[in-house]
């Protein structure tokens, strides 16, 4: 057998999840998908964590490209990225259903 080469799509897939791979983070996308914006300041008096380790969650879920921020001096307000939640939806719903409807069995 050949090996094979990890897909674009497998490498994104493997991105999200790692994002979301937290309970911290699952958290922070579930108040921003309940409001249209949130600024850091408000998240911090909420979650049950420091400012800085709240700035590295952020900055996680940033950098896989699930919310985005806006810097308007001295807060910072984030939203979840719609165009990227699509294609969570696509790769990992799709991922999900093939993986539930497969033959492999123990």
């Amino acid at each position: 057998m050949q090996k094979q080469e990890l897909t674009k799509e497998q490498e994104q897939m493997a991105r999200f999840a790692k994002a979301m791979g937290h309970p911290i983070r699952i958290a922070i996308l579930q108040m921003l998908a309940n409001q249209t914006c949130c600024f850091h300041g408000d998240m911090s008096e909420v979650l049950p964590i420091a400012k800085s380790t709240l700035s590295q969650h952020l900055n996680e879920l940033k950098d896989a490209g699930l919310i985005q921020g806006e810097i308007t001096p001295p807060t910072v307000k984030y939203c979840i990225s719609k165009e990227n939640w699509a294609l969570v939806k696509e790769l990992l719903g799709g991922f999900i259903e093939s993986v539930a409807t497969s033959k492999g069995d123990c």
